[in-house]
């Protein structure tokens, strides 16, 4: 493995020369695939850890060729071991690399679970921040594919309620580009949540101008009426019913989360403060949830605006269903337009 001296010098100094310029319709696991190749050239500190990431190039082929070309010791096979792939990823960081670990599915997360909220998120505090730990956590999550149980889940709310953590997950391919390069430049570690049901329908990536700040929400869509806000996959979703909302003559304003924690609710705040009016929306259950967050921080900072009660639209409080059942469980458009028809009906 590159000696980590030089290695650190060698990310100081090097510049980026992107392998790629302009812009290019890309799904989003291409786009990963684009941002995980680019940090690797870099700066020669940053590795992938995970199981098949290699000759296979993962279950969902983001690391597809990556190592081929930086080699299988930047790009690294692991054992069937997730606790085991997180924990040698702090030691990695501790001696001055900068480790992105691949979680095969959302529910493959757990056996990790201590190691991510116990460890990896407490050690910089531990240290008096003297110690960084710039690991990246990967993690495929979310529903829409027809899979099986451990393999469709939202465990965003675990994460963004652990201090010492950065939880962000994108929702188009050109953020997906930009938002993990940034994840892994980041001195902190960072849960990567990436949308599943989201990594084949192509978007604009541009790789020159960049995407907001990693920590940035935006909003997506402009409209008068009422606000509704989301992450991940949700957002289509709630274009769509934009879209839809707009044929019967209302005005649907979308905000992007992108972070949830931190949760930037400047966008938000200053949208809500213009509507009166806000829908949040989310794959995963309702209680005790980032919506929740979302929902009590609006209510609390936008009350003298708001011209209707903070509403609610989620997965429902059980154990993600079978397959056949998981349209009825996933919040669709037709469920956020309800929700939207009776925040306007006060």
């Amino acid at each position: 493995m590159t000696d980590v001296t030089t290695a650190q010098q060698a990310g100081r100094t090097s510049a980026r020369t992107p392998f790629r310029t302009g812009t290019a319709s890309l799904p989003m696991a291409k786009a990963l695939n684009a941002g995980l190749r680019q940090a690797l050239a870099d700066d020669p500190r940053v590795l992938l850890m995970g199981e098949d990431i290699g000759a296979l190039g993962g279950v969902f082929r983001i690391t597809e060729g990556l190592q081929d070309e930086f080699g299988a010791r930047r790009v690294i096979d692991t054992p069937l071991a997730e606790a085991g792939i997180v924990g040698t990823a702090i030691g990695l960081a501790m001696r001055g690399y900068r480790p992105v670990c691949e979680i095969q599915f959302d529910g493959f997360v757990f056996p990790a679970f201590d190691q991510i909220t116990t460890q990896l998120a407490k050690i910089t505090a531990r240290h008096e921040g003297a110690l960084r730990m710039p690991v990246v956590i990967r993690i495929p999550y979310g529903g829409h594919i027809g899979a099986v149980e451990h393999h469709q889940e939202s465990p965003e709310a675990y994460f963004a309620h652990t201090p010492g953590l950065r939880v962000v997950s994108p929702s188009t391919p050109n953020d997906a580009y930009w938002m993990i390069q940034d994840a892994i430049a980041s001195d902190d570690p960072v849960v990567f949540l990436e949308p599943k049901s989201r990594y084949w329908p192509k978007g604009e990536v541009d790789f020159e101008t960049g995407a907001v700040p990693l920590h940035a929400s935006r909003v997506v869509r402009t409209g008068t009426d009422v606000t509704v806000v989301g992450h991940g996959a949700m957002v289509s979703v709630l274009l769509r019913a934009a879209e839809i909302a707009a044929e019967e003559g209302t005005s649907v304003e979308v905000v992007d989360l992108r972070s949830l924690s931190p949760i930037d609710f400047g966008p938000l705040l200053g949208s809500v403060r213009k509507t009166g009016r806000l829908v949040v929306a989310q794959e995963a259950q309702g209680f005790v949830s980032v919506g929740s967050e979302v929902a009590a921080t609006i209510a609390e900072k936008a009350f003298y605006s708001l011209e209707a009660p903070v509403l609610r639209v989620a997965g429902f409080d059980t154990p993600f269903p079978p397959a056949k059942l998981e349209d009825l469980y996933l919040p669709d458009a037709d469920r956020v337009l309800e929700a939207v028809d009776r925040a306007l009906a006060y």
